[in-house]
């Protein structure tokens, strides 16, 4: 059940941001081998002054924060993050130094709908 948001100083169209939901989607999918079902994803638009890195070049920034069940190998989130800033990079010419990921573990009690509470993640 995670929740990845997006805070970003590009602006987008509506049809780009379902068009980078969709993309994070399913790479989440594909990377973390899960479904899609219960992925949650935000994007944030703000003011140039309200995000700041400082490796940043000129360009527009893109913060990813990923909370995300615990279990997920290096390799996996390593891997989801990479896929994530390539496709941003290549699609809004986001420079590199101007992205970065955190992802937050939380056990699977911890992530919930109104239907179910989650539970601990298995790679099998």
């Amino acid at each position: 059940m995670p929740l990845l948001q997006f805070e970003t100083t590009l602006s987008l169209s509506a049809e780009e941001k379902t068009a980078l939901a969709n993309f994070v989607t399913d790479s989440y999918t594909t990377e973390m081998a899960t479904t899609a079902g219960h992925v949650a994803v935000t994007i944030c638009e703000r003011d140039p002054a309200d995000l700041h890195l400082g490796r940043a070049v000129d360009g527009p920034l893109l913060f990813l924060d990923a909370d995300i069940r615990r279990g997920r190998s290096l390799e996996r989130k390593r891997a989801f993050a990479l896929d994530v800033f390539g496709y941003v990079g290549e699609t809004f010419d986001v420079p590199d130094e101007n992205m970065k990921a955190v992802f937050t573990e939380h056990p699977g009690e911890s992530m919930m709908g109104v239907d179910r509470i989650g539970g601990e993640w298995d790679e099998a």
